[in-house]
């Protein structure tokens, strides 16, 4: 006897009641659990967005928001940390928990539960939906991999973290890490 598995959607995720959708992400139709981060996790992304926000609110640049679900592909994924730029501001809607566009930027922060080819793997999925930019951070050899049009690179202690999305924007790889101990 035959069973069918009945693979979730972008519509039925947004209409899970938050206790189910919380701490979830929607993979090829299945809900996947992504709580449980530590407060090294933590307060690298409170850094971020408190450093990103104030920057680019000072600008007007966009949007930094934190933890944010967008449609990629039919997948409703929430990076650590997110920007998108002016032009996409119309898009948000509100009382949405997942955004039918995609960030131009999105952060994501290894956890021990993540493995390195589910991260390439995200990665990818962010790009190929038309993500311009992804970084990932490693709390464990504490680098910073960017991907973007301009080539991929791993970055370390004094290099400059900046991204051409957010000009102007810049910190040292090192600085991050610094609420680690």
């Amino acid at each position: 006897m035959a069973t069918t598995t009945t693979r979730l959607t972008i519509e039925d995720f947004e209409r899970l009641p938050d206790e189910m959708a919380e701490g979830h992400e929607l993979v090829d139709g299945e809900l996947i659990d992504v709580s449980g981060n530590t407060p090294n996790h933590n307060s690298i992304r409170d850094l971020l967005i408190a450093l990103l926000l104030l920057f680019v609110r000072e600008r007007r640049l966009g949007t930094v928001i934190g933890e944010q679900e967008y449609d990629f592909n039919g997948n409703a994924h929430g990076p650590d940390v997110s920007f998108f730029g002016v032009e996409k501001q119309p898009l948000l809607q509100r009382d949405k928990r997942v955004q039918k566009f995609v960030p131009d930027l999105a952060i994501e922060i290894a956890s021990a539960s993540d493995t390195f080819n589910s991260l390439l793997r995200k990665k990818e999925r962010y790009r190929s939906c038309g993500t311009r930019e992804v970084w990932i951070i490693s709390l464990e050899t504490r680098e910073v991999l960017v991907y973007s049009d301009r080539g991929d690179r791993i970055l370390r202690a004094d290099a400059e973290l900046a991204s051409e999305l957010i000009p102007g924007f810049q910190i040292l790889v090192k600085l991050l890490f610094e609420t680690m101990g």
